[in-house]
């Protein structure tokens, strides 16, 4: 078995079905047999025509991925907390969190409006530096797409076992570097290790672009890492991969010379095997790319645009990986349990903040489930859809232009505000006959 991107163009008609339904049928009608959706991005849309990428599981496998669409649509909205979901997805060169965890200040700021915010590792993961705050949830991005779903719900935990997979194809000097961090982790912040263990055979990624020009990939020996996984189950929580992705030699100057212009050709694949893990083990899950040479570590870029600093500075990009995973949400899939009080589902979940344009499962999503969605136009991408379009019940759907405003627009929702009523001018309201003609 291994993972890849498939394209499709899906065709939506309003009025005969949802546009969740149409996307799935359309999916599961121009996929092959053989290949099972793990990821979906709609790069493009206009007019009911939906331009998707869908990452796919090829092959057939012992292995039973969670339905990527499957949904339960959630009986109510809790009231006892707000809890906002953040999400800036990966690889589609977003010009706020398309880098090394540049969108960390955004997730920190959008914490101070809420009780709990639910992000993923594109986020926060800043090779060596991880500043999730105190309140936040690092939730791989398959999960926090079916917890958006309503079909699994998120269990805080004080501390995981986390198990760490490590390819050891590179150079024995960066197994070393990578062996040294996770000691590092144990000794510094006190992570519980599960032990340190080998991917044999090894996997192979491969970074590439999409038409769209989304970042992507392959992966190869998906089946070897999923059996060794599945024989130490009982022993660990969570669990940090380490592998190297194959890109072109050039890649390594020309992405860290761009001024940020070039999308991160690392983080597509990645997301592509973390969400094939957590979609069939239902574990939290996190990679970390490891230095494929020394004539990689060698590649002197100079003084690179703020936003990919945190990687220049790093050796084995791993701690933000087991620092996000040593307090990683248990994943609860048993539907019995999602009523439980310590337990976050899909009727906890208060509002979805995310780049404008930007029109995947959690977006699609909290349109179904009525939660409200605040768009950041600031935070511009490869992603070219109108959300205005979609059918958004009435005040569910917010633009903001920036992450200031959208955090003003957070707080005034969780102060039970209308968030324009604090703008002018204001509308003044009027008694309407039934044929709406004002009075």
């Amino acid at each position: 078995m291994r993972l890849l991107e498939r394209s499709a163009q899906i065709v939506h008609a309003p009025a005969q079905t949802p546009l969740l339904d149409s996307l799935e049928r359309g999916i599961d009608d121009v996929l092959p047999q053989g290949h099972t959706p793990v990821r979906l991005a709609v790069t493009s849309s206009a007019n009911g025509v939906y331009e998707c990428e869908i990452g796919v599981i090829e092959g057939e496998t012992p292995y039973t991925a969670s339905p990527l669409f499957g949904f339960r649509r959630r009986e109510f909205e809790s009231q006892s907390e707000f809890n906002v979901v953040f999400v800036v997805p990966t690889g589609i060169g977003a010009e706020i969190g398309g880098h090394a965890g540049d969108a960390t200040p955004a997730a920190i700021l959008m914490a101070q409006v809420a009780d709990t915010l639910i992000t993923h590792p594109n986020v926060v993961n800043a090779s060596d530096i991880n500043e999730l705050p105190a309140n936040g949830m690092y939730v791989e991005g398959s999960v926090l797409s079916r917890l958006m779903m309503g079909t699994v719900g998120l269990r805080a935990a004080r501390s995981n076992r986390v198990l760490v997979a490590l390819d050891m194809s590179c150079t024995e000097r960066f197994a070393k570097y990578s062996m040294n961090a996770v000691n590092a982790a144990r000794s510094t912040y006190g992570m519980s290790c599960a032990g340190i263990v080998r991917i044999d055979p090894p996997l192979r990624l491969v970074g590439a672009y999409t038409a769209a020009g989304r970042a992507s990939g392959t992966v190869e020996g998906v089946s070897g890492l999923l059996r060794l996984l599945t024989d130490l189950r009982d022993s660990y929580d969570a669990v940090a991969l380490a592998s190297v992705v194959d890109v072109p030699l050039r890649y390594h100057y020309e992405y860290f010379t761009s001024g940020g212009e070039m999308v991160n050709p690392w983080g597509g694949v990645e997301a592509l095997l973390t969400h094939a893990v957590s979609s069939i083990l239902d574990v939290p899950a996190a990679h970390a790319p490891m230095m494929e040479s020394d004539d990689i570590s060698a590649v002197d870029p100079g003084i690179v645009d703020a936003r990919m600093a945190a990687e220049i500075i790093s050796i084995t990009f791993l701690q933000s990986v087991l620092k996000g995973l040593q307090r990683a949400p248990r994943i609860e899939t048993d539907q019995s349990r999602l009523e439980r009080s310590d337990v976050l589902s899909a009727e906890d979940v208060s509002c979805l903040v995310i780049p404008d344009s930007c029109l995947g499962l959690p977006t699609l999503a909290a349109l179904h489930q009525g939660i409200r969605v605040v768009a950041v136009r600031e935070n511009r991408s490869l992603m070219r859809n109108d959300l205005a379009s979609l059918p958004w019940a009435s005040d569910q759907l917010y633009f903001a232009e920036n992450y200031w405003e959208a955090a003003g627009i957070v707080a005034a929702l969780r102060a039970g505000l209308d968030p324009n009523s604090v703008r002018r001018p204001i509308s003044t309201m009027r008694v309407r006959n039934s044929d709406r003609v004002d009075l």
